[in-house]
């Protein structure tokens, strides 16, 4: 029994930990927030230079505010295929937000400029049935509708006496070059009784020059009114309340007038939920913006100086 003592004894030792034993002259973290907060020094310690004053320690920075773009209040007008379309029914966010992504892909590669419903323009696309595989039309918008990538506009023009109207996609990838000739607007907002019209009103020059605006310079309104011819037309253009057009009541009788007056519906300019309904409210149009806001403006600033590169001088005819 004595020999089996012994022995184990003897194992403990062997198979026991030495226990290693160290002491720190630094403070405890809970001690040195306790000396912090007191202005004393731990006891049994003395101040050594080694420890930087806390009047020394670098100051935390503070966050900086995140200043939000201020996206001008005429996007709505310059951009309005940005916004979705006002029908819920219609409506899917994602489906918007990636729209919004390829339009601004589009619009890195190709120049679209600002443009209204009045505007003289040319549009340069591909044609693989033309000559030089190109064509190029100009014409005034007379209509511009849809949102997102299906954007559209329409041109019309009198040539060798018969109107022509050519629909295009904004976005379509087989346009390549939209030239305004004549920025301006209109005192309605489609065009449509131009085909009623005479064909003066819709007559431009192929080679129609680019009138240069001032920099800065408002979007003159045109008020030019123009002459219809004789009925039959192809809507009723007296029951819009046009304010483009001169002679409606010249071709007119009394039960035009009569029946005009049946369908007139006064009230709905004071219907408000019919408005809301047809209209993106303020509050999705100044985030939608905010979106594409930076991108849009980058793309201002590029068009701006390559504007001021180009000559405005004419040529001077000889004598």
């Amino acid at each position: 029994m004595n020999s089996a003592r012994a022995m184990s004894k003897v194992w403990a030792q062997q198979s026991a930990f030495n226990r290693i034993v160290t002491f720190s002259t630094k403070a405890t973290q809970h001690a040195a927030a306790a000396v912090s907060s007191a202005g004393a020094e731990p006891p049994g310690e003395e101040k050594t230079s080694a420890t930087p004053p806390a009047a020394a320690q670098p100051p935390t920075p503070t966050p900086t505010p995140v200043r939000k773009p201020i996206v001008p209040s005429n996007y709505r007008f310059i951009y309005p295929e940005f916004l979705p379309d006002p029908k819920v029914e219609w409506r899917n966010p994602i489906r918007e937000k990636l729209e919004r992504l390829d339009m601004l892909d589009r619009r890195r590669q190709i120049d679209l400029p600002e443009f209204y419903v009045g505007s003289i323009m040319a549009v340069t696309s591909s044609d693989p049935h033309a000559a030089g595989k190109t064509s190029r039309f100009v014409g005034i918008c007379i209509n511009r509708d849809r949102c997102g990538l299906r954007a559209r506009f329409v041109l019309r023009n009198v040539i060798d006496h018969q109107g022509m109207e050519v629909v295009y996609e904004l976005y379509d990838p087989t346009i390549q070059k939209v030239e305004v000739l004549r920025l301006e607007k209109r005192l309605d907002d489609n065009l449509f009784y131009l085909r009623d019209a005479l064909p003066e009103f819709s007559t431009f020059d192929e080679n129609m020059e680019t009138e240069h605006l001032e920099e800065g310079a408002p979007v003159p309104v045109n008020d030019i009114k123009v002459v219809l011819r004789p009925r039959p037309w192809l809507e009723r253009w007296e029951r819009q309340n046009l304010r483009g057009v001169a002679n409606i009541d010249q071709y007119i009788k009394d039960k035009h007038r009569k029946s005009a007056e049946k369908v007139q519906k006064p009230w709905e300019k004071y219907d408000l939920m019919k408005q809301y309904r047809s209209t993106i409210p303020e509050e999705e149009q100044k985030e939608v913006f905010a979106e594409v806001h930076t991108e849009l403006h980058s793309l201002e600033l590029q068009r701006k100086r390559n504007k001021r590169k180009r000559t405005f001088a004419k040529p001077k005819q000889l004598a």
